[in-house]
């Protein structure tokens, strides 16, 4: 399990953006983490580290530490990618349109360091009805009690 509290960014807003160069990202994350968040890679479906992590706890940018998900907003939506209600406050997440891959689908990223984390599907259950479908390699997960 990915575990570095020492690294997560809590704040009330997420104005203090992480403006680090392509180069500075290349140099400072692993080559699988570069690959999913700066190239807007995917890893294979039910692969991910998280995916059937239940602990309590934030789930936190793994590019700039921002705290962007909670456990209790984690669900199983069988697509093979951790999946969540909602962000922490919408002011975490960003989304942007993708159109790649011949079909148009929202495109989410770490409202911080601009870091991609998966897609955001409006097929998820009650009481958002979204699916924030997530990258394992984009997380970083915070066990708390």
């Amino acid at each position: 399990m990915n575990i570095r509290p020492s690294r997560l960014f809590v704040c009330d807003s997420m104005k203090d953006r992480d403006e680090r160069t392509e180069e500075e990202w290349r140099e400072t994350l692993p080559r699988e983490r570069y690959q999913v968040l700066r190239l807007k890679g995917t890893e294979r479906p039910f692969t991910g580290t998280l995916l059937r992590n239940k602990e309590n706890g934030v789930y936190a940018c793994a590019g700039c530490g921002a705290e962007l998900f909670r456990s209790d907003d984690k669900y199983d939506s069988g697509s093979g990618w951790p999946s969540f209600l909602a962000p922490i406050s919408e002011d975490r997440v960003e989304e942007r349109s993708d159109v790649s891959h011949g079909t148009a689908r929202t495109e989410i990223v770490c409202a911080r360091c601009g870091g991609h984390l998966g897609h955001v599907f409006d097929d998820g259950p009650r009481p958002t009805g979204r699916r924030y479908c997530v990258n394992s390699l984009s997380l970083d997960f915070d066990k708390r009690e």
